[in-house]
């Protein structure tokens, strides 16, 4: 079984920036969409944001559009997120995960569609 590792959280100020890290020993790592996904206490799990196999098409929770970027390493199995202007309502685990199939067509906001889920990163944004 090949589990994400995430890395990067951390304890930040509102209007900071953090960058979170996944790395992944996926054989064939450049063939899957990753993902990443966050919950906050009390919250269900959601969507943030989704990166195709090729590097070229992204996907974002709209809250998060603008100030996140999600980009791939695919010589180094990583994928990042560079989160900007964090805001309190960012504060989570962030988990990175990857898609059950290659080359999938849309990038996919469901989390039935990612099949190998990393431990989590926290990340907390005070005011």
């Amino acid at each position: 079984q090949v589990q994400p590792i995430e890395s990067g959280g951390g304890l930040v100020q509102a209007g900071a920036s953090l960058r979170l890290s996944c790395a992944a020993s996926q054989k064939d790592f450049s063939w899957y969409t990753m993902a990443w996904f966050r919950q906050s206490p009390g919250k269900e799990q959601e969507f943030v944001s989704a990166l195709d196999w090729s590097g070229r098409r992204t996907r974002y929770l709209a809250s998060v559009e603008g100030r996140f970027t999600v980009s791939r390493d695919n010589t180094g199995n990583t994928v990042y997120l560079l989160m900007n202007r964090l805001e309190p309502g960012d504060t989570a685990i962030y988990y990175c995960a990857l898609d059950r199939t290659t080359f999938r067509l849309e990038l996919s906001a469901n989390r039935s569609d990612y099949d190998k889920w990393g431990q989590g990163t926290q990340v907390t944004v005070s005011s």
